[in-house]
């Protein structure tokens, strides 16, 4: 149901709202995925081993913790978002993926201070994660209550369209780098200049978040607004998106984050050449995102995500292997990641607004994030260290085999949702 603060606000009130809060969501994104896009670069900083693959699984590793503080994260800023608004929520969490890139930025080498350095990395990446954790939610809760009926799905693309793009400047940005450093020179320093970029960027939004409107007026009226004893209440949704965020988070992330460095340890493509291809793959991943949200809100957003779990039970194993095998054709390789992409949009384009809704307002934020959290942090964040212990041990295909399984899951899980009155 519309709150009463979304329904006085004017058109472009709406609009300078959603911007504000997208471009903050898009910074945070780019500063919490440039690691992984950076990792084969400053793996081997962290790492005491001479295998590349098994710097990159120490690297994968932190980038897998990071996710682990998510679900604080989402309690933290969850909580805080319900009880004194959407926000002041999103500042804080902005101010602290701010001081988690500055960090990674100035970190010591393994040459420097030893082990001491991959226990530093550590402790920034957690750092990130739980900024990012928070900022999920938060966010997936302010677009939906902006959002007017039969148009939530297309409000509620922008959050990935941001996402997207910050995943997408991460790897514009590796690629603008090697025009002006060597392989070499990203290897031993340069890599630092991302992080100290998306360190700045995160205080920049601060800047333009100021400009937001409140989404929610009526906490207040809620004395255990973003408590656990009201979360309690709205269990049964709590679960359903443990269940969905489970397998999509993996999808996601497979798909997004693992695939670069699927193309560079299997398919034989070299780094520039698959930072290339990505980079116009999630371009047109996140232009897409609007028309796939209003594709959901015509469809329906549950059949969307039936779709998805579909296809991607049948398309993931063999687009990989597919991919596998086309190190010839980089046109080939391109196509394939779009396929993957264009399944993957089924999920991204309502995966917000559908969490957000089953929620109600009071307890919206810790609700959507730290279901969301909890589920990305199991299996989104460890997709590629796991598809990489797959590889070290012998058995690389096996990993989407497991990916095939987890989408059977997601189909019948989405199974149980609202009927699509209730959550359209």
């Amino acid at each position: 149901m519309q709150n009463t603060n979304t329904q006085t606000l004017t058109k472009s009130q709406k609009i300078r709202s959603i911007i504000a809060a997208s471009s903050g969501n898009l910074v945070e994104w780019f500063d919490f995925y440039i690691y992984a896009f950076t990792a084969v670069y400053f793996a081997h900083n962290f790492s005491n081993s001479d295998n590349p693959t098994i710097q990159q699984i120490s690297a994968f590793g932190v980038f897998a913790a990071g996710f682990f503080m998510r679900p604080i994260g989402s309690w933290l800023f969850g909580s805080l978002a319900d009880k004194i608004g959407r926000k002041s929520s999103m500042v804080f969490s902005v101010i602290l993926m701010a001081i988690g890139s500055f960090l990674i930025a100035a970190l010591p080498s393994k040459d420097s201070v030893g082990d001491l350095a991959i226990i530093l990395l550590l402790v920034a990446r957690l750092i990130q994660g739980l900024s990012v954790g928070g900022e999920y939610g938060i966010a997936a809760t302010y677009l939906s209550e902006l959002a007017t009926s039969g148009r939530r799905g297309f409000y509620s693309s922008f959050q990935y369209v941001t996402l997207v793009g910050g995943q997408l400047l991460a790897v514009a940005s590796i690629s603008i780098m090697l025009l002006f450093f060597s392989e070499n020179e990203m290897h031993e320093y340069a890599w630092r200049i991302l992080f100290a970029i998306g360190g700045l960027l995160a205080l920049g939004s601060l800047f333009v978040r100021s400009v937001m409107s409140e989404s929610a007026t009526e906490l207040h009226k809620h004395e255990d607004r973003g408590s656990f004893k009201a979360l309690f209440e709205s269990y049964k949704p709590f679960l359903i998106i443990l269940g969905i965020t489970a397998g999509g988070s993996l999808a996601f992330y497979t798909i997004t984050t693992y695939t670069k460095t699927f193309m560079i340890n299997s398919a034989g493509f070299d780094k520039s050449l698959s930072n290339n291809i990505m980079l116009y793959a999630l371009f047109i991943l996140m232009i897409i995102q609007p028309v796939f949200g209003l594709i959901g809100d015509k469809i329906g957003h549950k059949t969307s995500l039936l779709i998805f779990a579909f296809l991607a039970f049948v398309g993931i194993y063999p687009l990989f292997m597919l991919l596998k095998s086309s190190a010839s054709s980089p046109f080939l390789a391109f196509l394939i990641i779009t396929a993957l992409f264009i399944i993957l949009s089924f999920y991204t384009s309502v995966a917000g607004i559908f969490k957000a809704k089953l929620f109600p307002e009071h307890v919206r934020a810790l609700g959507t994030g730290l279901s969301y959290a909890i589920a990305n942090a199991i299996f989104g964040g460890s997709a590629p260290y796991v598809a990489l212990q797959f590889k070290n041990y012998g058995f690389e295909n096996s990993f989407f085999i497991y990916v095939a399984l987890m989408m059977a899951i997601v189909f019948f899980v989405v199974l149980l949702l609202p009927k699509k009155a209730l959550l359209d």
